[in-house]
């Protein structure tokens, strides 16, 4: 076992300097040093912890597939340009390439076989990557919502930080990146509502806001920012909820950026005591109401055991709820190149 291994992790990003550091202490979220959410919202859990302790120990819930999920391998497809100028290849949690107008961008991107600090504990996928990083097809930009984990894979930022992409991310996780080897002239951090643009002005991004928090060690909590984005290239809107609870802002997101094509949320790892820094479906369909509709995407499930209800349970219920609403959910297989305007609703792929 490595010095580097254990020690990595836990350094902090709350020791960011310079320039980066005026920026955070600028920002109005950040006081005492450390981000918050602007309801006030705490990441602690709500409500007696022993009842978790039972479902932990108790439930009976399915939190890992009996049989291995079914992959389709997106490399074919990647060799041919998306005929609607729209595509997605979901490639499990809240990785997704996505390509719009010609410009590729991957999000939040988790190739490890594990979402943890070590590399031998910790959550572990269900499914191999549907490619490996080295199959992608040239990328554009890395869109990183925040520092957690599941979201901020040290080896896939270690293999990416050996090429030339640039990365937008939430203000403070910028000092994770040049630790983990990535330039700090390919970064670029956003506060909530800052536009860049990329790509020869191809892609503009624009950080939004989203209700989670942050920390990767026992130190940092809050120590850097976190983000939901919009995207804007090729005459399309995205948007990407990185992880988020329900919040107001939403309306204000649809209202200042939509209407989007596709809207990316988060559906997995929720409970009732953490209902407010996760969605989870039913806060899901709101959010995606709030933000004026289109087609959703679910995300943030499928690949690592992250909370107390059955693995594919998030996936269920939204469309058991979509199907009642009249919302447009699509549901691609895992590594499944989808061309949005070509599919009529969702896949219950994983009801075998």
């Amino acid at each position: 076992m490595s010095t580097r291994t254990l020690a990595l992790p836990l350094e902090p990003a709350a020791r960011s300097a310079g320039l980066r550091r005026e920026r955070m202490l600028a920002s109005s979220r950040y006081w005492n040093g450390r981000f918050h959410n602007t309801a006030r919202v705490r990441p602690g859990l709500e409500g007696p912890p022993l009842p978790l302790l039972g479902e932990w120990f108790f439930g009976d819930a399915e939190r890992i597939p009996r049989r291995p999920l079914p992959l389709v391998s997106p490399l074919a497809s990647w060799a041919r340009p998306a005929e609607t100028g729209l595509r997605v290849t979901w490639l499990g949690h809240s990785t997704v390439l996505l390509e719009m107008g010609g410009v590729r961008v991957l999000t939040d991107p988790v190739f490890g076989e594990r979402a943890a600090p070590l590399r031998f504990a910790g959550p572990r996928r269900f499914h191999a990557v549907p490619a490996l990083l080295r199959e992608l097809p040239p990328l554009d930009l890395v869109l990183l919502s925040h520092d957690h984990y599941d979201h901020l894979c040290r080896d896939t930022i270690e293999e990416l930080a050996r090429g030339p992409v640039p990365f937008v991310t939430s203000l403070g996780v910028g000092a994770h990146l040049e630790r983990l080897g990535v330039g700090p002239e390919r970064i670029h951090e956003l506060e909530w509502w800052e536009t860049t643009t990329l790509a020869g002005g191809r892609l503009a991004v624009t950080a939004t806001p989203a209700q989670h928090f942050s920390g990767r060690g026992l130190s940092d909590r809050n120590a850097t920012a976190w983000s939901s984005f919009c995207l804007e290239g090729g005459g399309r809107r995205v948007f990407f909820s990185g992880d988020t609870g329900l919040t107001e802002e939403f309306r204000e997101i649809g209202a200042r950026r939509g209407p989007f094509d596709l809207v990316m949320l988060e559906i997995g790892a929720y409970h009732p005591a953490w209902g407010k820094i996760h969605l989870g479906p039913e806060n899901a369909l709101t959010a995606f109401d709030w933000l004026g509709g289109g087609t959703l995407l679910p995300v943030h499930w499928s690949t690592f055991s992250l909370a107390l209800h059955a693995w594919d349970q998030p996936a269920d219920h939204l469309i058991e709820l979509a199907g009642k609403s009249g919302q447009r959910v699509v549901t691609p297989r895992l590594g499944a190149v989808t061309e949005l305007e070509r599919v009529a609703g969702p896949d219950a792929w994983w009801r075998g």
